[in-house]
């Protein structure tokens, strides 16, 4: 099966956006891309018909006119159309199981609308099996992050938990990196525990050892792909605050933020707190990674 990185188009500047990145990631990666839009009213392809009563034009027209865009900046990269007469998250979901990741306009929302408003691209990244990254129309290249590093330029960003299995999430981190030939900042938010509260402030050193124990555990996790990968500069940072806080601030100025979720199977599936917080505050394109 082609390898590809899949896009889901609809029409709106979010996903056009999405396209776009993906087409630098599909580049990046020597991948082809892949132009999705579902539709369940699509007609079946007739052999011949005039454009004024082909039911399908505009969705043609859509594709077409993203290709087209896309040519004109990567005119060296395979670029395929698809339209699929489907619900579109049951067309996404498939596709994202076929895909070496799938990539999708996401809207920024505030935290009331983020609540309320349901949103496909949330939907999938649930229950999607592979890589999902969401993009935003709005997000545009911030000043170069000199987080924790002094160093300017871009940086990868993926955030750890540090309890369980996590090779898929840096794989994928430490891929990403290497590809784009820039640092990678591991990060990890862990809150302060109660019993380090005391009537005078916070008991540092609780904290302390809070610090050097999650320290200890970072070291561990990122020294096998330190090896694999030994030409990704990686920084690792601990943060005492929560974890949702963590990844955000971390994501300030960075190029991509990863997260990762738990693949399991339940009959609804949810996204942490993590990942809703990187989703709907980062202003970076985030990757949402299952793992086990």
């Amino acid at each position: 099966m082609e390898r590809v990185v899949t896009v889901g188009l609809d029409g709106s500047p979010e996903s056009l956006a999405a396209a776009h990145w993906a087409a630098d990631e599909a580049e990046r990666r020597t991948l082809t891309l892949r132009l999705l839009h579902a539709w369940p009213l699509l007609a079946p392809e007739p052999t011949r018909i005039p454009s004024e009563i082909d039911q399908n034009y505009w969705a043609k027209r859509l594709v077409h006119d993203a290709k087209a865009e896309l040519h004109t900046h990567h005119p060296g990269l395979t670029v395929i159309g698809s339209l699929v007469a489907d619900d579109a998250s049951d067309a996404l979901l498939r596709a994202a199981s076929e895909s070496e990741m799938l990539v999708l306009g996401s809207r920024g929302l505030t935290p009331v609308e983020s609540y309320f408003l349901g949103d496909i691209s949330m939907t999938v990244v649930a229950r999607a099996e592979r890589p999902v990254v969401l993009v935003r129309a709005d997000e545009r290249a911030e000043e170069p992050s000199t987080f924790e590093s002094g160093a300017a330029g871009g940086v990868v960003v993926v955030g750890l938990k540090l309890h369980g299995a996590c090779d898929d999430l840096l794989e994928f981190a430490f891929t990403t990196a290497a590809v784009r030939g820039v640092p990678l900042r591991a990060v990890h938010g862990r809150s302060i525990p109660i019993h380090a509260y005391a009537p005078w402030g916070v008991d540092h050193t609780v904290t302390q050892k809070e610090r050097q124990d999650a320290q200890k555990h970072l070291s561990q996790t990122l020294r096998p792909w330190r090896e694999k990968f030994p030409g990704v500069t990686v920084t690792d940072t601990i943060r005492l605050d929560s974890p949702a806080r963590a990844v955000v601030a971390a994501a300030k100025g960075a190029e991509l933020l990863i997260v990762g979720r738990r693949s399991h199977p339940v009959p609804v599936p949810r996204l942490g707190p993590v990942v809703q917080a990187a989703a709907h505050h980062a202003r970076c394109p985030v990757a949402v990674i299952p793992h086990d």
